[in-house]
């Protein structure tokens, strides 16, 4: 969200609201920007390359597969 422009930041809050039930609360509003701007910097992340391989991860957590 941070990157998108002002109008694309306004028309994506404005679905994301709208697609709230009636009774949400601030905390429901929170939680799905917070998810949402996680999973857009996760994206960001994923095409900067900025990204450890499955493997790597079980290794360095000392997981088998």
């Amino acid at each position: 969200m941070a990157n998108a422009a002002s109008g694309d930041i306004r028309s994506e809050a404005h679905r994301l609201i709208n697609s709230l039930p009636e009774d949400a609360s601030w905390d429901d509003v929170m939680y799905r920007v917070y998810v949402r701007q996680c999973i857009e910097a996760g994206i960001q992340d994923a095409e900067a390359g900025r990204v450890v391989d499955v493997e790597e991860v079980r290794r360095q957590f000392g997981l088998v597969a």
